[in-house]
């Protein structure tokens, strides 16, 4: 049924305030991920920081005897989000993780940052202990990392728990698919990494000395390279979805604006066909009238 043209009208301009609130949230979505990007390659040369301690440590103290897997309690720190707009994001990496879990041997205790990915974690059957509010700014980064770190420490502290294995899922920035899922092992410290460490040579004139007792060096340089990659996998995270909510809403803003393009057609279509019909009137009643005034033989006879 053709619809009129004042109501043609109405949903054109509600489309158009639908556009305008799209099109705003695709411009906070841009600016929004460029401060916690800065933040993921500034936590990095923290890291390197970090990564140079071990590595003079272990040129100290020599190689380290890596601990049984078999000993390990296994933890998970899912970061998710906290707000909609984003598509399956929360849902896809919850699927991803409850594959790897399947795939791994033992049951493991989640960590998980964000409500909606709590929920998403529980529709795969896996039930988070506990649930973190992921960080509403840059400097919320530095929150969640140390809130995340005091907890793991808690956890051995309260002798439940010797030893543990941590690992994190997170989105994590791809140039070809934009955004892919992430399981990382971050506990215990690879030994690939531990191996590379101890073959790279010191290269200085002096070399490498500490006073602090090497168990409670060892342990400070474990925290900081425990909290530097949770630092980076919540940022990483929150630039993902961003990412994730920009593709949405380029997507909402092409059907939008191809819905605008098919009502302004049909506002076209509808003015000119009521163009044409006020025409045909004004023809119909101009006929009308000429037949009207026009002359008939009776009166033509009476003038002569």
């Amino acid at each position: 049924m053709t619809q009129s043209l004042e109501a043609l009208s109405r949903r054109t301009n509600s489309m158009q305030s639908i556009r305008s609130i799209v099109h705003t949230m695709k411009t906070l979505s841009v600016i929004n991920s460029a401060p916690y990007e800065h933040a993921a390659r500034a936590i990095e040369a923290y890291h390197d920081t970090v990564l140079e301690g071990l590595h003079a440590f272990l040129n100290q103290i020599g190689p380290i005897d890596p601990v049984s897997p078999t000993l390990l309690t296994k933890v998970l720190v899912v970061f998710g989000s906290d707000h909609g707009l984003c598509g399956n994001y929360n849902e896809t990496l919850a699927s991803h993780v409850a594959e790897q879990l399947v795939d791994a041997s033992g049951q493991s205790i989640v960590l998980c940052i964000g409500a909606r990915m709590a929920d998403a974690l529980r529709d795969q059957g896996m039930k988070p202990e506990t649930t973190f509010f992921p960080p509403a700014s840059v400097d919320g980064i530095s929150r969640l990392a140390n809130l995340l770190t005091q907890h793991l420490d808690e956890m051995q502290r309260n002798g439940s728990i010797r030893e543990m294995s941590v690992t994190l899922a997170y989105f994590t920035r791809d140039g070809v698919a934009g955004h892919r899922p992430e399981v990382k092992a971050l506990l215990p410290l690879d030994r690939k990494l531990i191996e590379e460490l101890q073959a790279k040579p010191w290269v200085s004139r002096s070399l490498p000395s500490f006073s602090m007792p090497p168990r409670e060096l060892f342990q400070a340089l474990i925290r900081g390279h425990l909290f530097s990659s949770l630092f980076r996998a919540s940022a990483e995270a929150i630039v993902t979805e961003n990412a994730a909510r920009l593709a949405l809403m380029q997507q909402a803003e092409q059907s939008v604006d191809d819905r605008l393009e098919g009502l302004n057609s049909e506002m076209r279509s509808v003015r000119q066909s009521e163009i044409t019909t006020e025409l045909l009137d004004v023809i119909i009643g101009f006929e009308a009238l000429k037949k009207k005034r026009k002359p008939g033989p009776s009166d033509a006879s009476d003038g002569t």
